[in-house]
């Protein structure tokens, strides 16, 4: 061998181009390897970003298609009930199709749903758009979050879960202000319109990146409609009497209490169903372990708490404060964005940080701040001052969730995680509903009980409420108003006014039950003895 043959080769004996092809072969799985953590986060991220838009911009949207609050509580019903329907066909789908089709397919579902609810012009059209968008995305969540575990070893599993947890929130951060400039800018339709680059992005990312046998099942699916049709029945009728709930639990409780029951027999009947089926949708038995069941209902009071407030910190602020929308949502982007950077933290400590229940207690604590702190806020209070209680919130966002996600599916191990994935997203979706319908319920309570004792204070004997009425007319006849036109103003100025109070003061009880909630969370985390 010449000398310049011998030169060109390394210590280890392999010539150089080789060390080098090599080399750029390492660099490229690892940039791909990246690139497939970073879209596992991003497609989960896309249905986060467009439901935080969605109920931000609700009555917005409700306004678009003319329809009452009680139909609009139809409109997010078929969403959680396609969104379910999905989530209880994971498993099958995801057998027979594999992640990668399964999941384009779902995005083109959810894409379809998007730009026909950016096109509904009433009621049954944009629930039909919202049924179609909710099958497309009861896949995103649940699947991209058992990919982690399938796609990635253990020792590149921590980087995964960072860029799948920074991605859901980033991008969840900017919903509300992102909702607020389309809807002042463009108008609501764009809620839906904007999400189409997004899923464009995500579906050639997972044609480019994702392996095409991953998920699929070498055995045949055992397809059975009746189970199917069982659980549909069930979660339609749960649904529905959730929805209704806040409009018929007085007026018509009867009716509400047997659709009600009705839901909940099938429901009982379609679990006991899975737990002796040989082969179910929902593989009940495999989770009946004491830290996946305590971490359930860990889960249970964190999206109660999480949804109510993200339904009532809207209503209070663009109502009962009268804080313009653009302004409401850099307020909320604001405490997404707090709850960000506090997941990086989180996220870099914990691995070093064994002990997770003071991060919990934290963020319960935390919850309970901010719901006490918006419990006490004035009608004339600055936004400005709201920022400490929203930084809370933020907080809260971060350190109570994180923590039971990494402990509730520790001691299942990788063959079950999928399944326990699976029932857990149906019980946050449960969740969400249970939570909005009873917040609702509690607001329209509220909101009448503190009507009429504002309206019984507004007598002719109450001096200060004379004086101010008398003011008032008299601006608006150095106006050139006539008299009887004076005192009609005067009367809707009133009128304006003691709705605004009176739902404030609603938003402020319903805030001091949140209190305490978060409160009894906090206890609960501190007395329990499972997850330390």
């Amino acid at each position: 061998m010449s000398a310049a043959q011998s030169g060109s080769l390394t210590a280890s004996g392999l010539p150089t181009t080789k060390r080098a092809a090599a080399a750029h072969r390492a660099y490229r799985h690892s940039i791909r390897k990246t690139l497939l953590m970073l879209l596992v986060g991003f497609i989960v991220g896309i249905e986060f970003l467009e439901n935080g838009m969605f109920v931000f911009a609700a009555s917005h949207i409700m306004g678009g298609i003319d329809a009452a609050p009680r139909e609009f509580a139809q409109v997010l019903a078929a969403y959680a009930i396609g969104n379910m329907m999905m989530i209880g066909m994971q498993q099958w789908l995801s057998r027979y199709f594999g992640y990668r089709y399964y999941l384009c397919l779902s995005l083109m579902l959810f894409l379809v749903g998007a730009l026909a609810s950016a096109a509904a012009t009433g009621l049954y059209s944009m629930m039909f758009a919202r049924v179609i968008q909710g099958f497309g995305g009861g896949a995103l969540f649940t699947s991209c979050r058992i990919l982690v575990p399938v796609l990635f070893t253990r020792t590149d599993r921590p980087r995964a879960l960072k860029y799948f947890m920074l991605m859901l929130f980033g991008l969840s951060s900017f919903a509300p202000v992102l909702s607020a400039c389309l809807v002042d800018g463009w108008g609501w339709r764009w809620i839906f319109l904007s999400v189409t680059p997004f899923v464009l992005l995500a579906l050639i990312g997972i044609w480019v990146l994702m392996p095409p046998t991953v998920g699929r099942d070498t055995e045949p699916v055992r397809w059975a409609a009746g189970p199917l049709l069982l659980f549909a029945a069930a979660i339609t009728l749960v649904q529905l009497s959730l929805s209704e709930a806040r409009y018929d639990v007085f007026g018509h409780p009867v009716h509400l209490l047997i659709m009600m029951a009705l839901g909940a027999v099938l429901l009982a009947w379609f679990l006991w169903h899975q737990w002796h089926h040989h082969e179910p949708l929902l593989r009940l038995r495999e989770l009946a372990h004491p830290a996946y069941l305590l971490g359930l209902g860990l889960y249970f009071l964190h999206y109660c708490l999480s949804n109510t407030s993200s339904y009532l910190f809207p209503i209070m602020a663009e109502t009962g404060l009268g804080i313009p929308i653009t302004y409401a949502g850099w307020l909320n982007t604001y405490a997404a964005g707090v709850s960000l950077v506090v997941a990086y933290g989180y996220l870099k400590l914990s691995s070093r940080t064994p002990k997770k229940k003071p991060f919990m207690v934290i963020g319960a604590a935390s919850m309970a701040l901010a719901a006490w702190s918006f419990s006490l806020v004035p009608a004339d209070v600055p936004a400005t001052a709201l920022l400490l209680a929203l930084a809370a919130k933020g907080v809260f966002g971060v350190l109570l969730v994180l923590p039971v996600a990494n402990m509730t599916f520790r001691e299942l191990g990788d063959e079950r995680f999928a399944h326990a994935y699976q029932s857990k997203n149906l019980m946050r979706q449960l969740a969400s509903s249970f939570s909005t319908a009873v917040a609702a319920i509690v607001l329209q309570n509220r909101e009448f009980v503190n009507r009429t004792e504002l309206i019984g204070s507004l007598t002719s004997t109450n001096a200060q409420a004379s004086n101010w009425l008398d003011s008032v007319q008299a601006g608006f006849s150095a106006h050139s108003l006539a008299p009887s036109q004076a005192t009609g103003a005067a009367l809707a100025e009133l009128e304006r006014m003691v709705s605004q109070q009176t739902l404030l003061l609603a938003c402020q009880d319903l805030y001091r039950f949140l209190a305490v909630l978060a409160l009894a969370t906090m206890v609960l985390v501190l007395v329990q003895r499972r997850f330390k």
